[in-house]
């Protein structure tokens, strides 16, 4: 009787103890990081890497850059890029919003190289501000378009890349004047629906993509940035203007979080139980605990 009971002791201390470290390895490289160089937009990667695009300065071609974060060590990935903003990832590869174009990096091979997926060139007319990325299941990207966004706060649009490299308008201000900035997008799985947040209204939108039909889901949310959805439903929208980020309850907008300077592109983390918040000005990768 008494083997017994230490045999079930011994198994139940390991059982907690491989769970304890179990824990502590999910929630590795998920601290906030400091020292970065304008992070804009994160995303993380099925295998718990973080990417993390660094704008530098701001207005100066060349110096932006791709950092990764690797259970806590931190590398730059790839180098030479202007303003990189919005990320997404696809597959085995990396996409990359920057002013005018898009970059592609391939994940699987070293070095890393950025391509020039699509070229300023390719859209319909020269992108002013290329800014949030968002892909549905069929691996279609959709990228925007925040237009004169630090000036009149209009003229932007919202484009659809096919995995052809098949390059369409979405939706802009001349199809609906609601539309000035829009910064945040999000897709379904289908790509039959799109979220957008405008950055000049701070109006969280549903866009039915087959039907044209645009619908005020939320308001209030300042300069409206970036968009994630947890497993769950729960929609989060972050205010870069003001520092704050929000949960979406019964069509309105509930203050999360507040004191950055600057709430830019969120992400959930792969395990969706943790908000990974780009603070622009003070350099700063914060991590939000979910429910």
């Amino acid at each position: 009787m008494l083997l017994a009971y230490r045999k079930r002791l011994i198994s139940s201390v390991v059982t907690a103890a491989l769970l304890t470290l179990s824990g502590h390895s999910q929630a590795h490289g998920l601290e906030p990081v400091n020292g970065l160089l304008t992070p804009e937009s994160v995303v993380q990667a099925a295998d718990g890497k973080l990417y993390v695009s660094e704008i530098n300065e701001f207005g100066k071609d060349g110096d932006g850059q791709i950092r990764v974060i690797d259970h806590g060590k931190s590398s730059v990935l790839v180098q030479g890029l202007d303003d990189p903003k919005g990320l997404t990832i696809i597959g085995n590869d990396l996409f990359v919003a920057d002013k005018s174009r898009i970059w592609r990096v391939p994940l699987n091979q070293a070095p890393a190289k950025a391509e020039v997926y699509i070229a300023a060139t390719e859209f319909p007319q020269v992108p002013q501000f290329l800014n949030d990325l968002a892909a549905d299941a069929n691996s279609n990207l959709y990228v925007s378009d925040s237009g004169d966004i630090m000036g009149t706060g209009k003229g932007g649009a919202i484009y659809k890349i096919t995995p052809q490299r098949k390059l369409s308008l979405v939706i802009d201000g001349k199809a609906d004047p609601r539309v000035l900035a829009p910064n945040g997008l999000l897709a379904d799985a289908k790509g039959e629906h799109l979220l957008i947040v405008d950055f000049t209204s701070g109006v969280l939108y549903n866009y039915d993509v087959a039907g044209k039909r645009l619908q005020e889901v939320a308001s209030g949310f300042g300069g409206g940035d970036g968009i994630v959805r947890q497993a769950n439903g729960t929609i989060y929208v972050s205010d870069w203007k003001n520092g704050k980020v929000y949960r979406v309850d019964n069509n309105k907008a509930v203050l999360l979080n507040e004191g950055y300077q600057s709430a830019a592109d969120i992400a959930l983390s792969q395990d969706d139980h943790h908000l990974l918040v780009p603070d622009m000005k003070a350099g700063v990768l914060d991590v939000i605990r979910l429910k």
